[in-house]
């Protein structure tokens, strides 16, 4: 556990060393900005973040994919993998410490907008409802978790970072629209598995303020199997 952490937290250290963090931080910040701006601030109306909320999750499929390419996919290209992997930390401990790592760089991220909520309390009259601001938020942190999970194992199937952000990008945007796309035209017996599938639709529940444990449970165990399988995609490697 104590290898974990330490691998986690060097993870998190190193988006801050590298320009690829802070363009991330700023692109995030920037555009997140702009819809607040222009889409929540509306004099007259009631104060909400709705808005704010469905575009910084359609925002995570370009950014946890910059996040995560570089996860596993840096240590192959250097060759610092083998190295890694000969020491007395396990795959999965490996694994999961470098997705914790990203993880925490996804919530340090977040963080500065909180400004756009202490803004809103500020000048809102009245005060907007905590209930749905609470729930956009976790569903922030859930939404970026389950994709970054996607990036890393994608970034463990390749050594070059830009097919890591490209794969794991065009995966995250068949998963956001796949099931949108499908649901019209789907079977009334296959309705209820796309919906099941949908994050739009865990998404869309969240910015209602619904905290559902289904949902959570539901981002938490994807995200856990998906780590899983990128650990023993690792392993597979020893044996190469």
């Amino acid at each position: 556990m104590k290898g974990l952490w330490i691998i986690a937290h060097r993870e998190w250290l190193s988006f801050f060393l590298l320009p690829v963090g802070w363009v991330v931080i700023a692109l995030y910040m920037l555009v997140t900005g702009v819809v607040f701006a222009e889409a929540t601030l509306r004099p007259g109306e009631p104060a909400s973040m709705r808005d704010f909320f469905g575009a910084a999750a359609a925002l995570m499929i370009v950014v946890c994919p910059a996040i995560s390419m570089r996860l596993i996919s840096e240590e192959l290209r250097t060759g610092t993998l083998e190295c890694l992997m000969t020491s007395p930390l396990g795959d999965l401990s490996l694994t999961a410490g470098k997705y914790l790592g990203a993880c925490l760089f996804l919530f340090s991220m977040l963080a500065p907008s909180l400004a756009y909520v202490i803004t809103l309390w500020t000048i809102a009259d009245p005060a907007p409802d905590p209930g749905p601001i609470l729930a956009g938020y976790l569903s922030l942190a859930l939404v970026g978790m389950t994709y970054l999970a996607i990036g890393i194992l994608v970034s463990a199937l390749t050594a070059s970072q830009t097919l890591a952000f490209l794969g794991a990008f065009l995966i995250l945007l068949l998963v956001l629209i796949g099931p949108e796309l499908l649901l019209p035209r789907a079977p009334a017996w296959a309705t209820s598995t796309l919906r099941t599938l949908s994050i739009n639709q865990r998404v869309q529940d969240f910015a209602k303020g619904v905290i559902d444990v289904a949902h959570v449970a539901f981002f938490l165990s994807v995200s856990a199997w998906l780590v899983l399988l990128a650990s023993l995609l690792l392993t597979s490697r020893r044996w190469r």
